[in-house]
């Protein structure tokens, strides 16, 4: 059975349909790139599935629970789907630790020992065990990162969305953060991420879904998809024109 379900999803924003019936069906534990030209609709999907923007038709359902536009059932679907963004929206006055802390204690009500735990396991996990009481700003791009990842890891997550997570960084600090996705990737969770990062998504993802001007324009394994792509558009993307 499928964890994620995108059926015949539509969005527009004013005159301008942004999605244009999208349907992907995600299994447990797949990885799955999302790749495209900028303006394809990539982001907005991935903000369509954790209910930041609003659709228009069409339906999204993750773990069998259906998006819907009220504030419960958009609590109990941010409480299975994880979003990490290109920018690290860490805030500022809080340590790396108080930053995994917060939404614990605020969404899930986590007693303050029990967040404190979660949160350390998760910096740990994220190679960051050791800046639990640095603040952001004493932090590079890469670790901010790694604890938004850390973060969206301590609401235990049955999926995780990732939007463009390493352009923001400088190419030094790709690598650091691309490994901890990867790491997660072996361990099984579900991870469905807007890339342009062709090599990654060669290596670690299960699936690509390519976008073009709104539509799932080609979709399968990466072999196929790159080595093998079926329509002008895929190759002009890919620098084989």
């Amino acid at each position: 059975m499928s964890l994620i379900e995108i059926t015949e999803v539509r969005k527009s924003f004013g005159p301008n349909e942004v999605l244009k019936g999208i349907n992907i069906d995600v299994a447990p534990g797949e990885v799955i790139a999302v790749i495209g030209k900028s303006g394809s609709g990539k982001s907005t999907l991935l903000r369509c599935i954790n209910g930041l923007e609003t659709i228009d038709s069409g339906s999204i359902s993750v773990a069998g629970a259906q998006l819907l536009p009220d504030e419960a059932h958009l609590k109990a679907l941010r409480l299975k789907v994880g979003m990490i963004f290109q920018q690290f929206n860490l805030f500022p006055h809080l340590t790396a630790g108080g930053n995994v802390m917060l939404s614990q204690m605020v969404v899930k009500k986590t007693p303050k020992p029990e967040a404190e735990a979660v949160a350390r396991r998760m910096l740990e996990r994220v190679g960051l065990a050791q800046k639990f009481d640095a603040y952001p700003d004493e932090l590079s791009g890469g670790q901010q990162q790694r604890v938004a990842i850390a973060r969206a890891l301590a609401m235990q997550p049955t999926a995780l969305l990732c939007d463009e997570v390493t352009s923001a960084l400088d190419p030094e600090l790709v690598a650091e953060v691309l490994a901890v996705v990867r790491e997660l990737a072996a361990e099984g969770m579900t991870l469905l991420m807007v890339t342009h990062e062709m090599k990654f998504a060669r290596d670690v993802c299960s699936r690509v879904v390519f976008m073009h001007e709104g539509r799932v324009h080609e979709i399968g394994p990466p072999e196929d998809v790159f080595a093998k792509p079926g329509t002008p558009e895929l190759k002009q993307f890919l620098g084989m024109q």
